[in-house]
This record gives C-alpha cells, sequence and structure tokens, in this order.
C-alpha cells in the first residue's frame, strides 16, 4: 500500500532545498505551497515572472496536484493560457509519480521562451517601422506614378474646383454693381450732402478770417470810366 503522505512530505523537503528562495507554505493540511518561476534575463534585462501555487490531493501522486497562477509579471493573457495548457498535460504524463519538479522546470523554460519571443517580435516591429519609413521615404522623392485615370481624376477635381472659384468672383461682382450708387443717388439718399457746406459756414461764425493784404486799396487800382472812352459808343452797345 503507496504511504501518500510520506511520498509527499519527502518532495516537499526536496523542493524547499531546491527553491530555498521561491518557495512558500501556505497551509498543511491540505499541504499548499507557492513556488516562484523567473526566466532569464532578455534584452535590457527584462524578465518574466510566475508563482505557481500547488495543492497536493489524498492520493497524490497518483491523482494529479491542483495548480494555478497565483500571480505573474509581464505576461500576455495568451502567456498564461499556455502555460496552463503545459501544467495539464506534463500533470497527465506524469501521473503517478511525483512531478512538482518537472512540472516546474517545464514552466521555466516557456518562461524562457516567452522571453525570446518578446525578442523576436521587438526585433519584428522595428524592421517593419523601418520598411515603413523607407516606402513614405520613397513617395516623398518619387510621388504617386501617374495614369491615365488618376490624371482625368485630377483634372476633373481641378476645373470643378475652378469654375467654382469664377462663380463666386462673378457673384461678388455682381453683388458689387448692385450695391454701387451713382451721384445722384448718393445725393438722394444722404441729405446732408446738400446742408454741408452751409453747416460748415454756420459752424466757422466769425471765425473766418481775412488776409486784408490780398487786396489791393481801391484808390490804387487804375479804372477808366467808360465814358473817357474816346472809342466809347452806347449806341453799339444796343446794337449788340
Amino acid at each position: 500500500m503507496t504511504d501518500y503522505s510520506e511520498e509527499q512530505r519527502n518532495e516537499r523537503e526536496a523542493l524547499e532545498s531546491i527553491y530555498p528562495d521561491s518557495f512558500t507554505v501556505l497551509s498543511e493540511s491540505p499541504t499548499s505551497f507557492t513556488i516562484t518561476v523567473t526566466s532569464d534575463a532578455g534584452e535590457n534585462d527584462e524578465t518574466v515572472q510566475a508563482t505557481l501555487k500547488f495543492t497536493y490531493g489524498e492520493k497524490y501522486p497518483d491523482e494529479t496536484p491542483l495548480y494555478e497562477i497565483f500571480s505573474q509579471e509581464n505576461l500576455e493573457d495568451n502567456d498564461v493560457t499556455d502555460i496552463l495548457k503545459l501544467l495539464e498535460q506534463q500533470a497527465e504524463e506524469n501521473l503517478g509519480m511525483v512531478m512538482i519538479f518537472t512540472l516546474v522546470s517545464a514552466v521555466q523554460e516557456k518562461l524562457n521562451e516567452i522571453v525570446d519571443q518578446i525578442k523576436t517580435r521587438r526585433e519584428e516591429e522595428k524592421k517593419q517601422k523601418e520598411r515603413e519609413a523607407e516606402e513614405a521615404e520613397k513617395l516623398c522623392f518619387h510621388g504617386t506614378p501617374v495614369t491615365i485615370e488618376n490624371f482625368l481624376s485630377w483634372k476633373a477635381k481641378f476645373e470643378a474646383e475652378l469654375l467654382e472659384i469664377k462663380r463666386k468672383k462673378m457673384k461678388e461682382e455682381e453683388q458689387a454693381g448692385k450695391n454701387k450708387l451713382s451721384g445722384k443717388q448718393l445725393f438722394e439718399t444722404d441729405h446732408n450732402l446738400d446742408t454741408s457746406d452751409i453747416q460748415f459756414l454756420e459752424e466757422a461764425g466769425n471765425s473766418v478770417e481775412v488776409d486784408e493784404s490780398l487786396f489791393q486799396e481801391m484808390d490804387d487800382l487804375e479804372l477808366e470810366d467808360e465814358e473817357d472812352d474816346p472809342d466809347y459808343n452806347p449806341v453799339n452797345l444796343d446794337s449788340d
């Protein structure tokens, strides 16, 4: 008869010695513990990590232990799913033997693969960005190849825009012509124009100054009397 308790106790002691810094007992009955597994350092010293929780059943190792991912760091949802599938597969393959070390080792290898995949994915993303940048640069220098189809499309669009500009200009000129008033219309619509001169004189009042030097003394003016003119003939004036 198999002594399950003895096998479980021996495996637990072995695990504590193998993983002294990452083994943590959660309970004694049933026996439950966690082991934290960390990948090797990847690019930029990046790592991924998973803390696995195991619980012994009464008949372990003739029955699979209960397992789950207790916590994790830097893992995607699909990574977690893959790890759980891996644990299920390894547990079925090792049924009847103590298996915790085997399960943890399988997860360790999986985490290292994930780190490598992250590195590969980043390299691919970098290459993709470089290709996109090169394509964009080519378009800047070479432009879009001209075909009959895209030329006709551009021509139709250009002519439509030009026609619209002409229509707007004609409309603006027509509107400007309607709004322009003749001199008579300005005079009829603005009654201030016929009183502006009178208003100016009234407002000026006595403040208008006259420069008398502009006029000569009346005595200085040599005015001839028409009667003193020997050629003066009133009759001739009447005949005109």
